[in-house]
C-alpha cells in the first residue's frame, strides 16, 4: 500500500494494489489493479495500461509507481496494468488479441475492478502504446468495447524505423549510447514481433499505416524531445487530427536519462500532470 501526503487537516490518500488474472485471448494474463481512496464504491473511469519492453520483455511491475500516482491524483479512477503475450512466445497478432480480450474481460468484470463501467480508457508506453493505439482500432472495427480515450506514451508505431528521429538521432546526441540502445531495442523487438515482413504494413501492427482513422476515441500522445520515437508519435497525432479525432500532442523536454531503463520512469513522471488532466477531461 502506498500513501500520498495530504495538506494540513486532510487524511493521506492511500493506494491499494491487488494482483489478479485477466482473461487473454488464449488463457489467463497477469494483471494488477490500483485504486485510491475508500475501498467502498465504484469508480467512474478504468484505465487499462499496457507496459513497454519492445514486445519481447517488460512486465506489469514496471508501471506500479506511475499508476499508483495516477490514481492517487484522482481517486475517481482505477488503473489496471495488464500483461500480454510476448513475441518470444507468440508473435503478432497474439498481443493484439490479448489486449482486446482484456478490454472485453474488464467490461464483464466491473464489480471485481471497483468500476461502474462508465468510462474505459486505454493507455501504454512504447510497445504498450502501440497496443493501446491498435486496440482502439480493433474495438472500433469489432463493435466494442467503447473507449473514452487513448493515452499513447512514446508509442512504437513504425516497424519500418523510417522516421528522421529514429534514423539520425542516435548519431547526433550527447546521449548517443542510450538513444542508440533505444533504436536497437525497437529494431530487435519488431523483428521478433513481426517475423512475417508483410505484417509490417498491417494497420494492427503499424497504426501509422492505417488509412482508416475516423471514429476513434480522443487521444493524448506524448513524445520526448530527444527520443527516437518522437517523429512517429507526432506524425500519428497529426494524422488523427486530420481524421477529425480530438487529439493533444505534447512534446516533453529532454529527459535526464542515465540508462535506457530509466527512460520510461522519467517520461511517466514528467507526463503525470498531462495524463491526469486528459483523463479528467473525459469525465
Amino acid at each position: 500500500m502506498t500513501e500520498r501526503s495530504a495538506s494540513a487537516g486532510e487524511a493521506p490518500v492511500r493506494c491499494d494494489s491487488r494482483d489478479m488474472e485477466a482473461a487473454g485471448a488464449t488463457g489467463p494474463l497477469p494483471a494488477r489493479l490500483h485504486m485510491a481512496g475508500p475501498a467502498a464504491g465504484k469508480r467512474d473511469t478504468l484505465v487499462v495500461f499496457f507496459h513497454g519492453g519492445g514486445f519481447v520483455g517488460g512486465s506489469i511491475d514496471e508501471a506500479d509507481e506511475f499508476l499508483r500516482q495516477l490514481v492517487m491524483a484522482d481517486p475517481r479512477q482505477v488503473a489496471l496494468a495488464a500483461g500480454y503475450t510476448l513475441a518470444c512466445a507468440s508473435p503478432f497478432p497474439a498481443a493484439v488479441e490479448d489486449a482486446h480480450a482484456v478490454l472485453l474481460w474488464a467490461k464483464k468484470n466491473k464489480a471485481k475492478l471497483a468500476w461502474n463501467g462508465k468510462r474505459l480508457i486505454v493507455a501504454g508506453i512504447e510497445a504498450g502504446a502501440n497496443l493501446a493505439a491498435v486496440v482502439s482500432l480493433v474495438a472500433r472495427d469489432r463493435g466494442g468495447p467503447a473507449l473514452a480515450g487513448q493515452v499513447l506514451i512514446m508509442p512504437m508505431l513504425d516497424p519500418g524505423l523510417s522516421t528522421c528521429s529514429m534514423r539520425t538521432m542516435p548519431a547526433c546526441l550527447d546521449k548517443a549510447t542510450v538513444v542508440d540502445d533505444v533504436a536497437r531495442t525497437c529494431a530487435e523487438g519488431y523483428r521478433a514481433y513481426l517475423p512475417n515482413a508483410a505484417d509490417r504494413t498491417h494497420p494492427y501492427a503499424s497504426p501509422l499505416q492505417s488509412s482508416r482513422l475516423k471514429n476513434l476515441p480522443p487521444a493524448l500522445i506524448l513524445s520526448a524531445d530527444d527520443d527516437p520515437l518522437r517523429d512517429e508519435a507526432e506524425q500519428y497525432g497529426a494524422r488523427l487530427i486530420g481524421a477529425g479525432i480530438p487529439t493533444a500532442v505534447k512534446r516533453l523536454p529532454p529527459l535526464p536519462l542515465e540508462e535506457p531503463g530509466g527512460r520510461s520512469d522519467c517520461v511517466c513522471t514528467f507526463a503525470l500532470a498531462e495524463i491526469a488532466a486528459f483523463i479528467d477531461l473525459q469525465h
